[in-house]
């Protein structure tokens, strides 16, 4: 049987991976695969949302109603901040991206 909790570590991993690497990005100006970066990073970051919304489906299924009730909130929370903090950093990315071409 599958054990839904490495959705959590997954979704983690992922997670940091979606802000890692517009952040390198970012460290490395000269970078010619900021896009496709930034599009991997994305991908990271839907990824890890899915990883979550399973985990909490099986909670669901099991009817572990006091788990859910108790990891909702800081899995909404954390959500949220992945989101906008992925968000932001690839914008960031790309602007600096496109002003480097732009120079050039």
């Amino acid at each position: 049987m599958f054990d839904y909790g490495l959705l959590n570590i997954g979704s983690i991993v992922l997670g940091l991976i979606a802000l890692a690497i517009p952040t390198y990005c970012l460290i490395k100006k000269e970078n010619e695969k900021s896009i496709a970066l930034s599009s991997i990073s994305y991908a990271a970051c839907a990824v890890s949302l899915c990883f979550q919304i399973f985990y909490n489906y099986n909670l669901v299924k099991r009817e572990d109603w006091s788990a859910l009730l108790d990891t909702i909130g800081a899995v909404a929370g954390a959500s949220a901040v992945l989101v906008i903090a992925t968000i932001l950093l690839n914008v960031a990315t790309i602007l600096v991206h496109t002003k480097q071409q732009n120079r050039s």
